[in-house]
């Protein structure tokens, strides 16, 4: 390697040597601007001849370093070896991404990157069958210009990318596809579409099937029992034998209605959109009630409620659906709470949402059950859930009324100490009431009751 030490000694050599003829005739200053012009004129050629290589090794045409001296010769040298490096690795790179894009033409998944302004770097091949990209045309455009539902347009810049988006193809109404989304580098993402159109069908097939068979049989279990508490009403005309039976049988077929009055519910929520009109609710006039109703109906085992809930907080959405989902979760507290036992029921301002929160001192939830509570028909304890009368249903209710008043249910509970549910609302859904505002909702109290 060339030092700079070798290329000063030849420049004091130079200094030197022109010093020396300038004593000799007289001459000192002139001979060092001259030997100064001199090593500016070499080093101009230097760079002459460095520009006109660099420019021809920016061509298709390579071509090897010119020949030079000194330290020039050294630059020459390095830049070459950049050159040559950098070359086998755009070709390394080139082939890991000619194996990347040859792979993942197999995928049945779509594959997008975009940069840090949404504009489509690379896609695979699945995205222009799946899609309708356009190899040459699309390439740096938008993609939300390319795919422009409302839906994707909310999702891509939401940023908030846990859960999936499920909408209509681009292509084709009569398609689904799933989007799932990452971000990576600087604000980059990464974009998988899947076509998800054989399970939508199956999942709508589901969901009708459930509320078809429901609404079926609702009328028939409504005979039925309506036939049993006949019979029990005259069941001293009956041999004693059949009393227990038939008791027995108006429980379940009461247990039965409760199955189906809930099935239909929960169809309804996934079938039906919430209104576009909404009402304002006042919180605290809606959880006095709750408590009101659940200590009436629990009047035997005495328990002791408390409620922290802000006066002035209107929620916008549908009264009956919150009132469904804040009573299932009381009731619930109720029945797993025992005599004398303590409920608290807070609705506050957080930071991030407006928080309703019901707390109990009960047998509690152990935790390997809590992922898994809000599924249907799932039962910590069969025993448990025959014994209160349980349908199994009464928290994926309240999971569909949540998810479509855009809010999220947080379970935390521990065994022999109680349990915590928090139904976390959006802030988009809080106002507050004003004093013109709250005696209008008065007289809209006072006018319904």
């Amino acid at each position: 390697m060339y030092k700079w030490r070798t290329e000063l000694k030849y420049c004091l050599v130079a200094l030197g040597f022109s010093s020396a003829i300038g004593i000799l005739i007289g001459e000192l200053i002139l001979m060092w601007l001259l030997a100064l012009l001199t090593l500016t004129i070499v080093n101009l050629y230097q760079l002459k001849r460095l520009n006109r290589w660099l420019l021809n090794t920016s061509t298709e045409n390579k071509i090897d370093p010119p020949n030079s001296f000194g330290l020039w010769n050294n630059i020459f040298d390095i830049i070459h070896q950049i050159q040559k490096q950098e070359k086998k690795s755009s070709h390394l790179l080139g082939v890991i991404l000619g194996k990347a894009q040859e792979s993942s033409t197999v995928l049945e998944a779509a594959l997008m990157m975009t940069d840090k302004q949404g504009n489509l770097d690379w896609w695979n091949l699945r995205s222009e069958k799946l899609l309708g990209f356009k190899k040459h045309q699309d390439r740096n455009q938008p993609i939300t210009n390319l795919i422009s539902d409302p839906q994707f347009l909310e999702y891509f810049y939401s940023q908030k990318y846990d859960e999936t988006l499920k909408i209509e193809s681009p292509t084709n109404p009569q398609k689904f596809i799933e989007y799932q989304i990452a971000l990576f580098g600087e604000s980059e993402r990464i974009i998988i579409a899947r076509d998800v159109t054989q399970i939508q069908r199956l999942e709508n097939m589901r969901k009708d099937f459930v509320g078809s068979v429901s609404h079926e049989l609702s009328t028939p279990i409504t005979v039925f029992k309506g036939y049993l508490e006949t019979i029990i009403d005259n069941i001293k005309d009956l041999d004693p034998k059949w009393e227990k039976p038939m008791l027995q049988m108006k429980q379940q077929a009461h247990r039965m209605e409760n199955v189906v009055r809930d099935l239909l519910v929960l169809s309804a929520l996934e079938t039906k959109t919430l209104p576009k009109l909404q009402e304002k609710i006042k919180i605290s006039t809606l959880i006095n009630e709750i408590e009101a109703d659940t200590q009436q109906m629990f009047l035997e085992k005495s328990h002791q409620f408390s409620i922290d809930c802000d006066e002035s907080v209107l929620i916008t959405g549908k009264r009956s659906e919150l009132y469904s989902t804040i009573s299932n979760l009381v009731v619930n507290a109720a029945k797993y709470t025992p005599h004398y036992g303590k409920i608290e029921l807070f609705a506050k301002l957080s930071e991030e949402s407006f928080d309703i929160s019901v707390r109990d001192n009960g047998i509690g939830i152990d935790q390997q059950h809590l992922p898994r509570l809000t599924e249907r028909f799932y039962r910590v304890d069969i025993s448990r859930s025959s014994e209160t009368g349980g349908t199994g249903l009464g928290l994926a209710i309240v999971k569909h009324i949540l998810m479509r008043h855009d809010a999220d249910l947080e379970i935390s509970s521990e065994t022999g100490k109680g349990s915590l549910f928090i139904c976390k609302l959006p802030l988009t859904r809080v106002s507050q009431l004003s004093n013109k505002d709250e005696d209008q909702y008065n007289l809209v109290l006072e006018s319904n009751h």
